[in-house]
């Protein structure tokens, strides 16, 4: 079998940099945002509200409203199954079970099935350094995970988290082609735009068993203006700029910035073993974006 060489991409620009920053911060105070927002509210009406906020910022500008082929409505469908709608309602039932910096190690994944579904997708075997490196993150969840797994309803936390991450590799894999053909803004807007259809069912259900709370509204709205919507645009238009797999770099962030906020807001206390196997998915998730 062939190996596709894989050939690394042009440095990061200032530019690229303020844009992956801004969009780990967001995401790190993501989990934070949903924590209270299950304060008042169902994990449906969180993901939904999210994904309406978020769909309403990027509305109001001309660039997202840009027209699509209609040949490519169907992909741009599944990246907003796999990218919001799925993702989005997994990790607001999880933190019904699991800290928000625990939440946001575990998310620290996303990296390595971003590079591990991006060889599967192109038929390219990683090559050994990659390879070693999502063995390392891997290990670095069961690190992550073992210790604060006390109970069935903790462990059914942690794997809602991962198949979070796991898809968000195959939509990150998906939107990056989408997004180079016809721009970043308007290909996550329509993303977004059917994911809220396909969560508003659940969404309407949600509200019947959710009671109002202005800080919970506020959290939501946050959520989706900030850290669905400017993020998003960051995020995407970094794929476009730098593939895939190095725009998942701002991942490696997100469990610094949610274990903080989970810290100072809501006194959540981090095993040690759980920060040792943050550094080893970290690691991992490093080698793994390497092109070599």
């Amino acid at each position: 079998m062939a190996v596709r060489t894989t050939v690394a991409g042009p440095a990061f620009a200032t530019r690229d940099w303020a844009m992956l920053f801004g969009a780990a911060v967001m995401w790190g105070g993501s989990f934070l945002f949903m924590d209270i927002g299950l304060d008042h509210f169902a994990p449906p009406l969180i993901a939904f509200g999210r994904i309406a906020f978020g769909a309403a910022t990027l509305a109001v500008l001309p660039a997202a409203r840009e027209p699509v082929p209609r040949s490519d409505w169907g992909p741009i469908a599944v990246v907003g199954l796999t990218w919001m709608a799925g993702p989005f309602l997994l990790l607001a039932i999880a933190q019904q079970w699991i800290d928000t910096g625990l939440a946001g190690m575990i998310n620290a994944t996303t990296p390595l099935f971003t590079a591990l579904l991006g060889a599967l997708l192109v038929r390219a075997l990683p090559s050994r350094f990659q390879t070693a490196g999502l063995v390392l993150g891997f290990l670095g969840v069961v690190a992550i995970s073992l210790p604060s797994v006390d109970g069935g309803s903790n462990l059914l936390g942690v794997l809602l988290v991962l198949s979070a991450a796991l898809l968000y590799g195959f939509a990150f894999n998906l939107a990056a082609p989408l997004q180079r053909r016809h721009g970043s803004l308007p290909v996550t807007w329509r993303a977004m735009l059917v994911a809220a259809v396909a969560l508003l069912p659940a969404a309407v259900v949600g509200a019947m068993h959710s009671s109002f709370g202005a800080s919970s509204l506020l959290a939501v709205v946050a959520l989706g203006v900030l850290g669905t919507g400017f993020a998003f645009v960051w995020f995407s238009t970094l794929i476009t700029r730098v593939g895939p797999s190095r725009a998942a770099v701002a991942i490696y962030i997100v469990p610094v910035v949610a274990v903080g906020l989970g810290a100072v807001f809501l006194d959540e206390r981090v095993h040690v073993a759980a920060l040792f196997g943050t550094a080893l998915v970290l690691a991992g998730a490093y080698m793994t974006s390497r092109p070599t």
